[in-house]
């Protein structure tokens, strides 16, 4: 029955070796399974014969999650079934059920159809909605609307032998850190969950465990350790009537700081709060405009992207959901009472009210990442073990300023170019370190080891988005201790016996 679905690895296989870390790994076969049944036997067949089983999406990872590392690749894109749209009045908003390897893309368009709105907001739309599940992803919006965890009301997970689960929000829970489970099979898995406390703040950093967690929660954010999501039940909310989107140019990065604690209805001194609280907040240091400007000049892929003025030295963009546009405009106007007495300007803002609009200001936050990864392959070429050092880390809101001058004072210190960006109203910038040589490189890892101890005695998290994959591993442990991630492995070991999926992502196997 599996032997058309799993093919010896070949070179028309390339694409599995990799995801966008731009990490290279090695496979000795792949299954494309187009069904849950299909997965569950390639499951069965994998353990039959003790063969580890990377498990993928559409590979759009920058954590090297979905890289093997030998065995079995299981890659999910062809799992495309989607249900239909239902909407529950008693609660005010949609369900719809898809099959992992639909695309983060497809069900904006299918929830808009329906006049509905599917939040979590990872910077790349071609992500899969299993990929979502995997690292609990996030991104610009998750400072109003949060994780991909608080949008998915059931699942279907294909456990390690090949039995399946059935989990819904709300019906199943520990008790203190005790659990039970029972798989559609009936077979019992009981046991205690693992005893370190999950930081409060944005984290993607390990299994969701507390005191009397809502079980499905394990499961999201496991990075295909404890099981293959099959399929998944996600919540919809009515579209907003109205968005706006606004790109502030301040005078200096201490500006942009002050007007990302105001709007968050924190006390800066001579600064009066703002009540008016936006669904995203975004930042781009002084380096990132000037990599931009750069870019514009020498590829012609940028020229339709808005130009910042030369003067312009922080950026921060915000955008505002309502349910009508007086009301979005009375948000907008608030925040730019706030902007104006930071030094800021209508003339120095962009505004977006309709959809073309903020189509420009969206490709210009999402130019960024695309230059810096341009001027990374340039260099590549001379070097070609450089890759960019970016980080993903977070902290608790009164340490925002004091994170952002560590990275400064860092980078400064080892003389090392760099970009800033990303969704500050979380506290979350991706520090993009762009090594010119491999010393650089060198320099660079030392630093970012650096920060994630400074980041972790802060109360923070070492991955707020990307998960932890392969590539962050070490950190996993520096965050929690190696008590913690023991217990990490002795859960998956519940799961999974053999310790056969995604062998090598968030922690070593033994």
């Amino acid at each position: 029955m599996t032997e058309h679905l799993i093919q010896p690895f070949g070179t028309e296989h390339e694409e599995y070796l990799r995801d966008e870390s731009r990490t290279r790994g090695s496979a000795d076969c792949v299954g494309l399974p187009s069904t849950e049944s299909e997965v569950v036997s390639i499951v069965r067949q994998s353990a039959a014969s003790g063969q580890a089983v990377t498990i993928q999406g559409a590979r759009t990872g920058i954590a090297a999650g979905a890289v093997p590392q030998g065995g079995l690749v299981l890659n999910l894109s062809r799992m495309k079934a989607v249900g239909n749209v239902r909407f529950d009045e008693g609660r005010g908003e949609g369900l719809i059920t898809v099959e992992p390897g639909v695309l983060l893309s497809e069900v904006r368009d299918l929830a808009a159809e329906s006049g509905l709105f599917f939040p979590p907001d990872p910077t790349e739309t071609s992500a899969s909605i299993g990929g979502m599940i995997a690292c609990n992803a996030s991104g610009a919006m998750s400072f109003r609307y949060g994780p991909t965890r608080r949008w998915v009301k059931s699942l279907r997970v294909v456990l390690a032998d090949g039995d399946t689960l059935s989990i819904s929000r709300g019906e199943t829970f520990a008790h203190g850190r005790a659990f039970e489970l029972v798989s559609d099979s009936g077979r019992t898995i009981s046991e205690k969950l693992p005893s370190y406390e999950v930081p409060t703040i944005k984290n993607a950093a390990g299994y969701y465990v507390r005191d009397n967690v809502d079980l499905i929660d394990l499961f999201i954010g496991m990075e295909g350790t404890l099981g293959v999501v099959t399929r998944a039940e996600l919540r919809l909310i009515p579209k907003p009537g109205a968005v706006n989107g606004l790109t502030v140019f301040l005078p200096s990065q201490e500006a942009a700081l002050s007007l990302v604690r105001a709007l968050r209805g924190e006390g800066v001194p001579g600064i009066a709060a703002v009540n008016a609280r936006p669904s995203a907040i975004e930042f781009f240091n002084h380096d990132a405009l000037d990599l931009l400007r750069k870019a514009k000049s020498q590829y012609p892929a940028f020229e339709k992207i808005p130009a910042p003025k030369p003067e312009y030295h922080t950026a921060v963009y915000l955008e505002y959901h309502a349910e009508d546009d007086e009301t979005c405009e009375e948000m907008v106007l608030a925040a730019m009472e706030a902007v104006m007495e930071l030094g800021g300007s209508d003339d120095d803002t962009w505004f977006a009210t309709n959809d073309k609009e903020m189509e420009s200001l969206k490709a210009f936050r999402h130019a960024i990442p695309e230059a810096v990864n341009l001027l990374v392959d340039e260099r590549k070429r001379e070097y070609p073990a450089l890759t960019k050092l970016g980080t993903d880390m977070s902290v608790p809101d009164s340490q925002l300023v004091s994170v952002m001058a560590m990275y400064e004072s860092g980078l400064l210190d080892a003389r090392l170019e760099s970009v800033i960006f990303g969704h500050i109203g979380d506290n979350h910038v991706h520090v993009n370190i762009l090594p010119r040589d491999m010393d650089d490189y060198d320099r660079g890892k030392s630093l970012y080891l650096q920060w994630a101890r400074e980041v972790v005695s802060l109360g923070g998290s070492v991955s707020a988005e990307h998960g932890i994959g392969k590539l962050k591993a070490p950190f996993l442990e520096m965050m929690y201790g190696p008590e913690a991630v023991n217990e990490m492995r002795a859960l998956k070991r519940l799961f999974d016996p053999e310790m056969r999926l995604n062998p090598g992502t968030l922690f070593a196997t033994s």
